[in-house]
């Protein structure tokens, strides 16, 4: 595995090793003699963004310069591939003069792309079909609370086809543990994709108390993704309001329910200012995981290049 480009392209085996680096790293990180310190020393990786990033960008920036390497970010407009550029050339140039890659973009086919001509390790950090480092962040998050996914369920609430959710089916098809992706059937995948997942332990449903009945990880993100505005009408913002995340909802999970957000949140739709502020500690350590998941990401890719 010489690429992150979804988390259907990666094993079992392949998730749990990078989360266990990434849990090195966080214990890690003040430790000046860290094994991960130099890794990238005397390396420069290209940041591709073509859309807008907080977290994403800060926590790769930071995780290249702490690993010992130096990091490049490029928007559409400081390239040539805002004026049509094909992928595969810039590519190829890219490949001869840097490292790595990050690319956090529209479409899922660039990111493959990229990594078929350039030659270097290449991360998927967000397109239209999946967000494999947010997830990656998060099973680090879910271990560090419980100690383990296995036998947890996890209830994906809202916009269930989107980047996330998919990505979230992709985890639980590979790793085992149950996950039931909860919104309206208009925002749930449709009957081809859901035949993916042949092992019983995904399900998907419109019933918001069936779904989230002794769960111990509510997940929820907002209800329309970046590139997809489109999307927002009132009928749809209508219906997605039953699996808005609120105290009535957390009154039916487990009593030690874990409440999880990618950010950024739209409070009063996807979830509630109250709870959003009484489980921020949760939230914003997710949040900070994405440093450390994005330090286990690299140190595996260039482990296996």
């Amino acid at each position: 595995m010489k690429h992150l480009l979804g988390i259907q392209h990666c094993t079992a085996q392949d998730l749990e090793r990078i989360v266990e680096i990434g849990e090195v790293a966080k214990r890690d990180r003040k430790n000046k003699n860290a094994t991960n310190r130099g890794i990238l020393a005397n390396q420069t990786w290209a940041m591709i963004f073509s859309k807008a990033s907080t977290r994403t960008r800060v926590s790769f920036e930071v995780g290249v310069r702490e690993m010992g390497g130096s990091a490049i970010y490029l928007s559409s407009k400081d390239m040539q591939l805002g004026r049509g550029e094909p992928i595969e050339d810039t590519a190829r140039v890219l490949g001869r003069m840097v490292h790595g890659a990050i690319i956090r973009t529209f479409d899922q086919s660039d990111v493959e792309t990229f990594a078929e001509y350039s030659g270097i390790p290449t991360i998927n950090a967000l397109t239209d079909e999946e967000h494999p480092c947010q997830i990656i962040a998060d099973l680090l998050s879910i271990r560090e609370k419980f100690g383990t996914w296995e036998g947890k369920k996890i209830v994906f609430l809202g916009d269930g086809d989107n980047n996330m959710s998919r990505s979230w089916m992709w985890a639980a098809e590979r790793l085992g543990f149950e996950l039931v992706v909860a919104g309206p059937e208009m925002c749930l995948p449709d009957a081809a994709f859901r035949e993916n997942f042949t092992k019983g332990n995904v399900s998907f449903s419109s019933d918001v108390d069936a779904a989230v009945a002794d769960a111990d990880v509510l997940y929820t993100d907002v209800w329309v993704s970046m590139g997809q505005e489109e999307l927002d009408d009132a009928g749809r913002e209508e219906q997605l309001m039953a699996f808005q995340v609120n105290d009535a909802m957390l009154a039916k999970a487990a009593s030690n329910a874990m409440v999880l957000h990618c950010l950024p949140a739209y409070r009063g739709k996807e979830i509630t200012e109250a709870v959003l502020e009484a489980r921020a500690d949760e939230i914003f350590t997710q949040a900070e995981n994405r440093l450390h998941a994005q330090k286990g990401v690299m140190q595996y890719l260039l482990s296996r290049g």
